[in-house]
């Protein structure tokens, strides 16, 4: 017989929600409410700048992104794999339709972001509200997701729209699965065949699944996180459910048919998924994002995801000394690691003992335990431990079991459920003010890497971060003391070395530009950008063919390098191998349409050629796409001043 204690209170909750709330508030307007305060709230992002962390990849160097939202531009979204190491088209279209809106204007590729968040936020309530029909519960977990400091990231960085972008294709795929389980069980019927399958929540769910794939890869998860819904709440997974008929039915063995049946219907979700991941892992490995085993040893990515596990619970609850960038130390102490394993297997083992009573305990856990898995450092990419922006979903879990934890502990306490809910308002508040404070952290690139170095220790990423930044501006001497930081931490850190010879070279002092590009070759072969500065510098000291030789081993390496291509024009135009420098500027205008110097470089070389005509249409392309070139300008007068000019004078 089934045993009294497990008659399950949350029934009420599994059904189609009505739509008024307790307080006769419809479900609608407190989804607006949400995306308002959201938009509010986030507001003063509209005044932050582009930052030198992926934005120029992205948006502000991309000259496909700026040429916006074009048949040519489309076409390459779907096609690319090399910037970004990774196949997203639909972020891509994402910043082609921005550029197309609001240009390079930082505000407008920050209001889609927010807007985007904002919705989200109404989705994640309108989500958990149909799953469980708890309004109010619903409502502070949307509140706590869309108002937590530890989304600034997300939305206050136009590179990360891919976040926000999977989260709302996302969440709305969970959405329609949860119709198609509703109406599976309400067992409604179909109006025909054809029309069936085209409205089906179910082909909807995974229409949105790939695009939210297409978005960012971090949705892979997605078909686990359905079977946890189908756990909890949809309560389709039940060890309880024999036939009254047959009393001799093992659980058992009705449990595992009724897995086996909830996986079947998810295998295209699945197909999809495992499709994504292959596709990510090998774009992140040809462009070198994926760190190998030898560099990074795997107990050493093992220690570091429980260390992760435990810093983003802890930044959940006590979000302070959030930073852009979190330095990855290599190996954690041990210690640290024993203990973070023993607190992580210690809640599962907790929440696993009381899951036929507290159910949303472990489905929540195992949300935020699953969907961090592709981004917690098994599979290393790129050189951080951890990231803020990492949490945009994960969180969701961590939410609904303290929200529904504390709902449980005091719905028989009428007194301790005010005393909460009034705490729960005050943490709301509380968020809000963090959240407002961090947003100012992104203000410009300068700020956002000085509060990262102030707020961690021994950050030789943000240290390096902030050189490129000064170098930019033009503090060359802060650079160099910026990047020389970086090396006494990490020796090794071949960016920094790179970095540094580029500081040495804008000060003209090309032996120790030299010497640390040689470093950098000699720390990662293969690394194509040392070849191509190296050579440039071996350009300036006159040896003109040792840098052509470096340029072909960055072009052999790295055949997509614009610049690369490039230089290697400009160095055999100076041996006067014209035709063949014209090739290589070609070359580099059909890699990068919108390199205003490969184009004056180009007219000029095709000036020299007596191809007036043509130069001078190279000359007003310069100018298109920089408008203050002066140079171009001055070469254009020039052609058609000598173009004008009366015959034989």
């Amino acid at each position: 017989m089934r045993s009294p204690e497990l008659k399950s209170d949350l029934a009420p909750e599994r059904a189609l929600p009505s739509m008024t709330s307790p307080w006769h508030l419809p479900a609608w307007l407190l989804a607006v409410l949400l995306a308002l305060v959201t938009v509010t709230l986030y507001w003063p992002v509209m005044h932050c700048d582009f930052v030198d962390l992926d934005d120029d990849i992205y948006v502000t160097a991309n000259s496909h992104v700026q040429s916006g939202l074009t048949w040519t531009g489309i076409k390459w979204a779907f096609s690319n794999t090399q910037q970004a190491d990774y196949w997203a088209p639909m972020m891509w279209l994402s910043h082609l339709l921005a550029c197309q809106l609001f240009g390079l204007n930082p505000w407008g590729h920050h209001l889609i972001n927010v807007l985007l968040h904002a919705v989200n936020t109404a989705l994640v309530f309108l989500l958990f509200r149909r799953l469980t029909g708890a309004t109010w519960r619903s409502f502070f977990v949307a509140a706590l997701f869309g108002w937590h400091p530890l989304r600034v990231e997300s939305v206050a960085w136009v590179t990360e729209q891919k976040d926000v972008l999977s989260a709302f294709f996302g969440l709305l795929s969970l959405i329609f699965y949860v119709r198609f389980v509703q109406q599976k069980e309400a067992r409604s019927k179909p109006q025909g065949a054809f029309v069936s399958l085209i409205l089906s929540p179910y082909c909807w769910s995974l229409f949105f699944f790939a695009l939210g794939l297409m978005s960012k890869a971090m949705l892979v998860t997605w078909p686990f996180v359905m079977l946890l819904l189908d756990y909890w709440p949809l309560q389709r997974v039940s060890s309880f459910k024999f036939s009254v008929s047959n009393p001799a039915t093992k659980p058992s063995s009705i449990l595992n048919h009724q897995f086996s049946t909830l996986v079947f219907e998810k295998l295209p979700f699945f197909a999809l998924a495992a499709a994504a991941s292959v596709v990510t892992f090998m774009a992140q490995k040809h462009g070198g994002a994926v760190t190998p085993i030898e560099n990074l040893p795997f107990d050493a990515r093992c220690g570091n995801a429980l260390i992760s596990y435990c810093r983003y619970l802890g930044k959940l609850f006590w979000p302070t000394d959030l930073a852009v960038l979190y330095s990855h130390p290599g190996y954690w102490p041990v210690g640290q690691v024993l203990l973070a394993g023993g607190l992580i297997l210690g809640i599962t083992v907790l929440f696993i003992v009381v899951w036929r009573r507290y159910p949303f305990l472990l489905m929540g856990w195992l949300w935020f335990v699953g969907t961090l898995v592709p981004v917690i450092g098994l599979v290393q990419a790129g050189e951080v431990a951890m990231a803020d922006r990492f949490s945009y979903i994960p969180s969701l879990g961590l939410l609904v079991l303290v929200i529904w934890g504390v709902s449980e502990l005091t719905r028989r306490r009428w007194h301790q459920a005010i005393f909460l809910a009034v705490a729960g308002c005050a943490t709301i508040i509380l968020c809000l003010g963090l959240t407002r404070q961090q947003i100012g952290c992104w203000k410009d690139r300068q700020t956002l890497f000085r509060h990262a170095l102030t707020v961690t220790k021994n950050n030789y990423l943000a240290h390096c971060s902030l050189g490129t930044i000064l170098l930019n501006k033009g503090q060359t001497d802060e650079a160099i003391s910026q990047f020389r930081e970086t090396i006494q931490l990490i020796p090794d850190n071949f960016k920094a070395h790179n970095n540094l010879g580029n500081a040495f070279l804008r000060k003209n002092q090309v032996d120790e530009a030299i010497n640390q590009f040689q470093d950098v070759i000699r720390l990662k072969p293969g690394y194509a950008e040392a070849h191509n500065n190296l050579g440039a510098a071996l350009g300036r000291k006159g040896q003109i063919d040792k840098a052509i030789s470096q340029f072909q081993e960055a072009i052999r390496l790295a055949p997509g390098n614009s610049e690369a291509h490039y230089n290697l024009g400009t160095a055999l135009g100076q041996k006067g191998q014209i035709d063949e420098a014209i090739s290589q500027f070609q070359e580099a205008i059909r890699l990068n349409p919108g390199f205003a110097n490969a184009h004056n470089n180009l007219g000029i070389a095709l000036s020299r050629k007596g191809q007036t005509d043509e130069a001078i249409r190279q000359f007003q392309e310069a100018i298109r796409w920089e408008p203050g070139f002066a140079e171009a300008r001055n070469n254009l007068a020039h052609v058609l001043e000598s173009k004008n000019a009366p015959a034989g004078r």
